[in-house]
């Protein structure tokens, strides 16, 4: 990191220990230790607690997909020996559930909740003066220490035209009450493929576009097909590989101009809902005065310990990267507060070694370490275990028995590179590869541990009894061979 061009007069006191700078996941654990250790910390949220989690991203998310799940289980109640019923969805009360989910969660992350805990709780819009002082509606704070941790929020691409229609992002998708009837994807993410797949379900004649060759790049290309045979199976129209041009407004309708294969096409909608990635929030709070220094992508230049270029201002989660998740933001947050706070005793570089995460799609898509993607572009040397959930006895009665557990590990060894899981609670499933890569336990452990039967978790066990099948040295099972043959006579 460079050091900073400007110097600035230090207090000779200070208002708090540490000051967080947005309430998401972030800024509230950042706040909860300060707290918890009895530091003095204030915590400024210039709109909501809670962040984008709680308000627009993944409570309410997950609400919606729950609701369209029962629908799907509806519709397929003949599977399960029920005679089938017409179902009707009202979709203005789909979505006041969700917004009740979410003011049901809402007093885990309220000002009453941390004030409670002993964080000075502050409403405004923070602007960072010098490394010492934080301006809030014209309110000067000194600090001793600064965390930014004020999130991301969705892109918007330039395409033509956008500025003259109406769109939703997953910030503003809430608000609606009205069921789209044609709605029109533009992405292929994760966003993106969990609502394509929520509002189908409940009824919405559904268009997911995305300029990339599949849907969910960053996994494996078996993973975005299984996760496309099911979308296209459910009605869902995915295109991949085009591009966006140009937006018009006709009457009522929307129309996207869009190339593939190297001609113009139109596709038509009457609801725009744009899931094309998230870009962090660095403006506006005085970065740039300060010489702040940001990534090319606009994510603020932290170092290993989580500082910028000013040693006692720290950056963590979305606003820093790489990782754009709620967990990570939580476990950068540790770092950032117990360096900022107890630096001088003892520093602590951030450990990115062990990083889950999911797609809440049907099946669910979880991943930790390294995919088979990534290790060819790494050139880490791999070998895989793959084991069909076809063939797992619970999966089996509960009529889920589809997807895999994929996982790769160093040759000749059981030490686990990492895993994919696509499936029925594979969000759930990832947890014991998660645990096991944490603490350096092998395939070996998993297939000497007991699991209840019948469960999904069996399918851990089982893809480890399937490297040990794979494993087991020719050599011996010969000796073992002869041993038996001997013990006959």
């Amino acid at each position: 990191m460079n050091n900073p061009q400007r110097s600035f007069t230090k207090p000779k006191q200070f208002d708090t220990n540490i000051i967080a700078i947005g309430a998401g996941s972030a800024g509230l654990v950042t706040s909860y230790i300060a707290a918890a250790v009895k530091a003095k910390v204030a915590l400024i949220e210039r709109h909501k607690m809670g962040g984008d989690c709680l308000n627009t991203g993944c409570v309410p998310s997950k609400a919606l997909i729950r609701s369209a799940k029962i629908k799907h289980y509806i519709d397929r109640a003949a599977e399960f020996g029920l005679e089938q019923t017409a179902v009707t969805v009202n979709f203005a009360k789909v979505m006041e559930r969700v917004q009740r989910i979410i003011k049901k969660v809402e007093p885990h992350d309220s000002i009453e909740r941390y004030t409670g805990l002993g964080v000075e709780c502050v409403t405004g819009s923070a602007k960072i003066k010098s490394p010492y002082e934080v301006e809030v509606d014209d309110k000067v704070i000194t600090t001793k220490n600064i965390v930014i941790a004020t999130g991301a929020r969705p892109f918007v691409p330039p395409i033509s035209g956008i500025e003259n229609i109406d769109y939703y992002t997953s910030d503003t998708i809430w608000e609606i009450r009205e069921q789209p009837k044609r709605l029109l994807v533009l992405g292929g993410g994760p966003i993106g493929c969990e609502l394509a797949q929520a509002f189908s379900r409940l009824g919405s004649e559904v268009i997911q576009l995305d300029m990339a060759e599949r849907v969910l790049p960053r996994e494996d290309e078996d993973v975005a097909k299984f996760v496309t045979n099911k979308f296209q199976a459910e009605g869902i129209d995915v295109r991949v590989n085009h591009k966006a041009i140009e937006f018009k407004q006709q009457n009522d309708k929307k129309i996207l101009i869009a190339e593939y294969q190297g001609e113009n096409i139109e596709v038509e909608c009457d609801t725009v809902l744009l899931a094309v990635g998230r870009q962090a929030n660095s403006k506006g709070l005085g970065l740039e005065e300060l010489g702040i220094e940001l990534n090319p992508q606009g994510t603020i230049k932290v170092n290993e310990y989580l500082q910028t270029n000013y040693k006692n201002i720290y950056a963590c989660g979305d606003v820093a990267g790489p990782y754009q998740f709620t967990h990570t933001a939580a476990h950068q947050a540790w770092y950032a507060c117990v360096n900022a706070l107890f630096g001088k005793l003892k520093k602590f570089k951030v450990d990115y070694s062990v990083i889950p995460w999911a797609t809440f799609t049907d099946p669910e898509v979880a991943r930790v370490g390294l995919n088979e993607q990534d290790a060819k572009d790494q050139g880490i040397p791999y070998e895989v275990t793959y084991y069909g959930i076809d063939d797992l006895d619970r999966a089996i009665a509960d009529e889920e028995d589809h997807g895999f557990v994929k996982v790769l590990t160093q040759p000749g060894k059981d030490k686990i590179l990492g895993v994919t899981i696509v499936g029925y609670h594979a969000a759930e499933l990832i947890a014991e590869f998660v645990s096991a890569m944490k603490h350096g336990l092998g395939l070996n452990k998993i297939l000497g541990t007991i699991h209840i039967y019948p469960t999904l978790a069996e399918a851990n066990k089982y893809a480890a009894g399937m490297w040990k099948k794979a494993n087991v040295s020719p050599t011996i099972l010969a000796w073992l061979e002869k041993f038996h043959r001997w013990m006959r006579k």
